[in-house]
């Protein structure tokens, strides 16, 4: 009598490994993107909730609301960078002296970003000032958001100064120094 064998053979076994190395070679590319989008969404969303609060502060309080990258944890002083990548945060400026003081609440403080995500904004604007009327003080500003998929998945979405929001395509240099840094 003869007995047979159970299992695979060494051929039906590289086989298989072939198969799942190609379905991986495919999968994880997707998901990396994906995961990447979200990322980039949620980071979207949270600087729109930001803004969103701060008009709404604003205009209910009859007070200015700043809206910036602070240096430290207990927001007293805004940096002086264009890169929002390490959070923000946004409280009211009952004095109008652009420093938040003792007296002044936060309203709203956002922690760094995560997944690769970055965000910048046009030169010269390391702070929103949101009054009561609903604008902000200054000159629009531009945000470039993007993350590890490269500065051909850079997008913009652009404040102006009266609260206006639109999206679009950043230029090649402002996708350039939002992958790439400054």
């Amino acid at each position: 009598m003869r007995k047979e064998a159970n299992g695979f053979s060494l051929l039906e076994a590289l086989i298989a490994m072939a198969v799942v190395a190609v379905l991986a070679g495919i999968a994880i590319p997707s998901w990396q993107s994906a995961r990447a989008t979200v990322h980039a969404g949620k980071a979207r969303t949270e600087m729109l909730e930001t803004i969103m609060a701060a008009v709404r502060h604003s205009a209910l309080a009859g007070t200015e609301v700043v809206l910036c990258r602070p240096v430290n944890d207990s927001v007293e002083q805004c940096a002086t960078t264009t890169n929002w990548t390490e959070g923000w945060a946004l409280f009211a400026d009952l004095n109008g002296n652009r420093r938040r003081d003792a007296n002044e609440p936060i309203i709203h403080r956002q922690a760094a970003l995560t997944g690769g995500v970055k965000l910048w904004t046009t030169g010269g604007r390391t702070r929103l000032v949101f009054q009561p009327n609903g604008g902000n003080a200054g000159s629009n500003v531009t945000f470039t958001l993007c993350d590890d998929r490269g500065p051909g998945k850079a997008v913009t979405f652009v404040l102006a100064n009266h609260g206006r929001m639109r999206w679009g395509r950043p230029t090649s240099a402002a996708a350039q120094q939002c992958v790439y840094g400054a």
